[in-house]
């Protein structure tokens, strides 16, 4: 199974990257950046809630109704004439519902590491988490996931399974940020200093920061 990161680095992710980063108005290599830190945290957090039935069964209902994969078809149409509000809206959802109280400590991280300030990280989410949502979506039609207990592995698939603890670790930290900037530096301490061990979130995210 292809890793998110791994879509991002194809010709769908790069169309993703330049869309959202047009419709945004950020530059798009930040913006890169912003999205291949950001869609694991994501992925985590939803690997978190979907490890309740409740929350696992409201994720499946979602990737098969509204987030059924559909709005990769025409993505052209999404960021050919601005990405409509109504997208930005079920963004800002996504996000709420995935991040609760996490939300703003994750864009604070994540936008002290991109060199961007929260807000502009924020709105690039708000336009990529209905996309990440879509390409879940699709993944589950692919691997026939039609119920809520194989929703963990595919996440868990996507995210490079439970083996690669180094990048678990990165992504818990960012998640238990508590929005007082304390452990940025330890995040940016833990993606660059692992950059030149192999394996490490260093390597994960390497692409990131040109090493």
């Amino acid at each position: 199974m292809a890793g998110i990161l791994d879509l991002l680095n194809s010709d769908l992710g790069k169309t993703i990257v330049n869309g959202v980063a047009g419709s945004t108005g950020t530059d798009t290599s930040k913006t890169s950046s912003v999205l291949t830190m950001a869609l694991p945290v994501l992925m985590k957090a939803m690997q978190r809630n979907a490890s309740t039935p409740q929350g696992a069964e409201g994720l499946m209902s979602a990737l098969s109704g509204k987030h059924n994969g559909g709005i990769l078809n025409n993505l052209s149409g999404l960021f050919g004439g601005g990405v409509d509000d109504n997208v930005k809206q079920d963004g800002e959802k996504i996000l709420s519902h995935v991040l609760g109280a996490k939300q703003q400590g994750v864009e604070k991280i994540i936008g002290e590491k991109s060199g961007l300030d929260a807000g502009a990280v924020a709105n690039i989410l708000k336009v990529a988490a209905p996309i990440l949502m879509g390409v879940l979506g699709n993944q589950a039609k692919q691997q026939n996931v039609s119920s809520s207990n194989g929703i963990g592995d595919l996440l868990g698939g996507m995210l490079g399974g439970s083996s690669a603890q180094k990048e678990q670790s990165f992504l818990e930290s960012i998640l238990d940020a508590d929005g007082d900037g304390s452990i940025v530096d330890d995040v940016a301490g833990m993606v660059l200093g692992n950059a030149s061990k192999k394996g490490g979130i260093g390597s994960l995210l390497g692409g990131l920061f040109g090493k």
